[in-house]
């Protein structure tokens, strides 16, 4: 059983039921690649059975460095990139309160959890280093191979600054590398140095690495529980992998009505949430559907709003815009917290009809009157539905998500776990910057530029 469900209700006049269970025999082939892994790209298969593999040692030692790094650092870094960022990053944020640095008592408040080597931003950074002069931190550095552009160097600009601040030896103590298991700069470094190192599994790529130490350490730093994300995942893994009937298995169901949508011409997805604590599971999502499927000239454009706030800049375009568009909504049962809105004498806003209601019920009814319009306006609508914001919940939406992720991109005809792509610009850029081994690409560049320097 899984708390979250999907509704397609909405779907009806776009898509009929027989056009979706279409699809049961390619889902059935898919979902055996998925599991047996023999599809494409099955040397990153190792998240599919992860939930369920977590080592209780590693737990623990997760666990126990978090306290460590929570007793001693009031500012946490975490140092990477996409699937090395993303992952903790939406999960953090979800749970934290959003003014939780202000609110908290400094003797109880969790470290804050900042972020690096995400861009090339010499602004960002430079900020960075003015708050880490003046508070204690410690930090992670997150990359399989070390050499990534943007996390290799500002790791580098930021152990200069630790080894300054603390001096060499009680810098080795506050950094902890998340890293291959035997190769790599990282890996060769943190030998070198000594620091504590935890593995990215070989067969687990960047953007399905949240239930490893790349996703749960960070989260376990910001003082959440990840024995429960872990149980919320493992029970959606059990859900998935028990049948292939799309009528019974919402990863499927999803999968076979994003792939039936495309085929009838909606190249653009918009994960769309009512909850600002939700923004970056959309940024993680972004990242997990638009590298897995955006190949060989196939893949929906995965897009995401919150709303009501973008309804008063993107929702113009949504309702009368091009029509190669449709919604996934993400729906939140339960508050975390109650509040109604109180009456006014005066009713200058000709807001007392609402007087009494919950926001949660005002949000629910903008929500519901959104999906209708948009309806009305020939967008698609599908609802994912999860019962409250909080770790066994996110844990079942976030290998939902992975799990349908595989079906959909299998069912496109593509790899979903390589990313080619991604390293185009990577070449432009050594060319640029003149990395030794790329003169040929550098004259070329060159060339092409009609300059002789750059």
């Amino acid at each position: 059983m899984t708390n979250l469900s999907l509704n397609r209700e909405a779907l009806a006049q776009f898509i009929a039921d027989e056009e979706i269970f279409a699809f049961q025999d390619e889902i059935d082939q898919c979902h055996s690649k998925l599991i047996n892994k023999t599809g494409k790209g099955n040397d990153f298969l190792g998240w599919v059975d992860l939930p369920d593999q977590i080592d209780e040692d590693l737990l623990t030692s997760i666990e126990n460095d978090a306290r460590a790094i929570r007793s001693k650092a009031e500012v946490f870094v975490v140092i990477g990139i996409g699937g090395s960022y993303l992952g903790a990053r939406a999960v953090i944020e979800a749970l934290q309160h959003p003014f939780n640095a202000l609110l908290e008592d400094e003797k109880s408040k969790s470290p804050l959890i900042v972020y690096a080597g995400n861009s090339i931003s010499q602004t960002y950074h430079a900020q960075l280093l003015d708050l880490l002069d003046k508070k204690e931190y410690a930090l992670a550095v997150i990359s399989k191979s070390g050499t990534t552009t943007e996390p290799a160097v500002a790791f580098r600009i930021l152990k200069n600054h630790i080894e300054k601040k603390y001096g060499r030896e009680e810098a080795k103590s506050r950094i902890i590398a998340i890293t291959d298991k035997s190769r790599g700069a990282l890996k060769k470094l943190s030998d070198d140095e000594g620091y504590k190192t935890y593995v990215i599994p070989d067969d687990v790529g960047g953007r399905f690495s949240v239930l490893t130490p790349v996703g749960l350490l960070p989260i376990a730093v910001a003082g959440f529980d990840i024995r429960k994300l872990v149980d919320g995942a493992a029970a959606m893994r059990r859900y998935c992998l028990e049948n292939t009937l799309i009528s019974e298995n919402y990863a499927a169901m999803y999968a076979a009505i994003r792939n039936s949508l495309y085929r009838q011409g909606k190249q653009v997805e918009i994960l769309v949430n009512y909850e600002p604590a939700l923004q970056y599971v959309t940024e993680w999502w972004k990242q997990l559907y638009g590298e897995s499927e955006g190949k060989e000239g196939e893949g929906i454009f995965p897009a995401g709003v919150g709303f009501t706030t973008d309804l008063h800049s993107m929702g113009q375009y949504i309702q009368e815009g091009q029509r190669m568009l449709f919604e996934t909504v993400i729906n939140v049962g339960s508050p975390l917290r109650g509040l109604n809105i109180p009456p006014d004498p005066a009713d200058l806003d000709g807001m007392n009809f609402i007087a009494g209601k919950s926001l949660h019920e005002v949000n629910q009814m903008a929500a519901l009157g959104t999906s209708l319009a948009h309806i009305d306006g020939d967008v698609p609508n599908i609802s994912i539905n999860i019962p409250r914001i909080d770790e066994t919940a996110l844990g079942e939406l976030l290998y939902f998500f992975e799990f349908a992720c595989g079906l959909s991109g299998y069912l496109l005809g593509v790899n979903p776990f390589d990313q080619p792509g991604v390293e185009a610009y990577k070449k432009n850029m050594f060319a640029l910057l003149n990395k030794p081994g790329y003169e040929k690409e550098s004259e070329a560049i060159r060339h092409r530029l009609g300059q002789s320097q750059y």
